[in-house]
């Protein structure tokens, strides 16, 4: 289906790819993994033809007549309805469905309709229904004009857009990023059930070893394609390092033993030609390799300052929302204690992060009441704090006015190493900050206060899958109380222990774990 051949590629001088080649059937659901920077997202824009690679003769080799796919970009806000712009999104079933209508030749009309039913076009409202509700649309919304809709919402119905034309090849680019787990789950299930070949980039583990048959991985400027998902990946390549450490130590011990022949004999004319022969065997002898292992700087949290007897906060017959008719929750009776670690699950739209705002004196309680200690500290995070950075100030900035105005310079420096910046990122502007490297400075600084409990309202988006695994290691250290929003199954399997249910206008704990929560979601999908 899709070929690359001896790809190679630079960005300002940093190659990317040297020699890259990797062949992918049709039919495959291929999940592309690299660290951050290390050009999965060039690939895609490579494999579309957006990126131009310089080369005279293109590397990238697609089956003839077949259909490329991809989220371009968010839906644009206008009149048009929802489902008007994902159904548009197919443009050949929307143009030859526009030429039908004034096409006055019988065999031009003919291959018309041959086409529209060779790609079942009579269907496609039906399928455009389906993967919006999915999605988490719902089908009082599918007539409201786009406009209406936030950015977020407006990237699901362009990801609803590509999934509805049914491309020979889906390239999706982190597609769970604008999903809560409802979504996350049900695209996992209609990826496994997608009749042609995908590629996707994820950092989701759970994404990846559930609905992927193949891994490609991009690892130092090279492509290499394995069977399964991320968790067969990983499987492998520690077979591969044992095998290689194991011929290693093998050869060293020969490459030994040969020089002190050499350093015992070489002197000896009796032996100088054998000595010589052993000589030109280690000249000839090739090094054994072992990719060195890139490190992920580990995330940390404090002990916070003080210990709190239970309960923590509590929430009383609250009433939560922004303000005369735009009430989004009522009578919430909630507490969490010191060593909590709870995950709130729910629909996107529902109330969860009005939930941990309210929690968080971020919003005011409309009804009811908030009670906790007063020297209680909150540690929040949100996606939109990486618009609250202040744009032209560097991270040395930002990490100075969170700190006491004594701390010195020097170790202002130490805490920002600490948080994964290194001396020459210090000094960097953050609006020249990779997405994932605000999300690691937002942490840190949150952290600089040693907050007794962490509110993290989808703090993975941006991170690596290596990341992912640091943050669940610091999370799991930490000896305070965490409330975790997120569409990564594995991070909250790996960190909470009690779920929290928004729905319908209530939070209630849920009697559970993620794995009833999902089956629960996938029922009501198919009901």
């Amino acid at each position: 289906m899709l070929t690359i051949t001896d790809l190679d590629y630079a960005v300002q001088g940093r190659p990317l790819f040297r020699g890259a080649s990797a062949f992918i059937a049709a039919g495959w659901k291929v999940g592309l993994i690299g660290r951050n920077g290390t050009g999965k997202s060039t690939l895609l824009g490579i494999i579309r033809e957006e990126v131009e690679n310089g080369s005279a003769s293109s590397p990238i080799s697609l089956n003839k007549r077949a259909r490329l796919g991809w989220v371009a970009q968010e839906v644009a806000a206008t009149d048009d309805s929802i489902m008007d712009v994902v159904l548009a999104a197919d443009t050949e079933r929307h143009a030859l469905m526009q030429e039908v209508e004034s096409a006055t030749d019988p065999d031009r009309i003919g291959e018309i309709y041959e086409r529209l039913t060779d790609m079942d076009a009579w269907n496609a409202d039906t399928r455009a229904a389906k993967v919006l509700s999915g999605l988490g649309f719902d089908p009082e919304e599918f007539d409201r004009a786009t406009k209406e809709f936030s950015g977020g919402w407006r990237m699901r119905a362009a990801i609803a857009g590509v999934l509805v034309s049914e491309p020979d090849v889906l390239l999706l680019d982190e597609p769970t990023n604008y999903l809560d787990l409802e979504g996350a789950a049900w695209l996992e299930s209609y990826i496994r059930k997608y009749p042609h070949t995908v590629i996707m980039v994820s950092h989701d583990r759970e994404m990846l070893n559930r609905s992927v048959t193949h891994t490609l991985a991009l690892e130092h400027q090279q492509l290499t394609v394995t069977p399964g998902g991320y968790d067969d990946w990983m499987t492998l390549q520690a077979a591969k390092r044992a095998q290689l450490t194991a011929a290693k130590v093998k050869q060293d011990a020969e490459r030994a033993h040969l020089q002190a022949f050499v350093d015992r004999f070489k002197a000896k004319a009796s032996k100088a030609r054998q000595a010589q022969s052993r000589v030109k065997m280690l000249e000839k002898m090739q090094d054994i390799a072992i990719p060195i292992a890139e490190r992920t700087t580990p995330f940390s949290f404090p002990a916070p300052k003080g210990k709190m007897a239970p309960p923590m906060l509590e929430l009383d017959n609250a009433d939560l929302g922004y303000g005369e008719g735009a009430k989004i929750l009522s009578g919430v009776n909630l507490r969490f204690d010191p060593d909590d670690r709870i995950a709130i699950v729910g629909a996107n739209g529902q109330g969860k992060t009005t939930l941990v705002k309210s929690i968080a004196q971020r919003l005011p309680l409309m009804a009811g009441k908030r009670k906790a200690s007063p020297s209680l500290k909150i540690g929040y995070f949100s996606q939109d704090q990486l618009d609250e950075l202040t744009a032209g100030e560097t991270v040395l900035d930002h990490i100075r006015q969170k700190l006491d105005k004594s701390v010195p310079e020097s170790k202002a420096r130490g805490v920002a190493a600490q948080m994964g910046f290194p001396y020459e990122k210090v000094e960097t502007n953050v609006e020249k900050l990779s997405g994932g490297e605000k999300v690691r400075l937002l942490l840190g600084l949150m952290s600089i206060d040693r907050p007794h409990v962490l509110i993290l309202d989808e703090p993975t988006s941006h991170l690596d899958i290596d990341s992912r695994e640091a943050l669940i290691y610091a999370l799991n250290d930490f000896p305070g109380a965490v409330l975790l929003i997120t569409h990564d199954v594995y991070l909250a399997e790996a960190t909470a222990e009690r779920l929290w249910l928004v729905k319908d206008g209530k939070a209630v704990r849920y009697d559970g774990d993620l794995r009833d929560y999902k089956k629960l979601v996938m029922q009501a999908d198919r009901a």
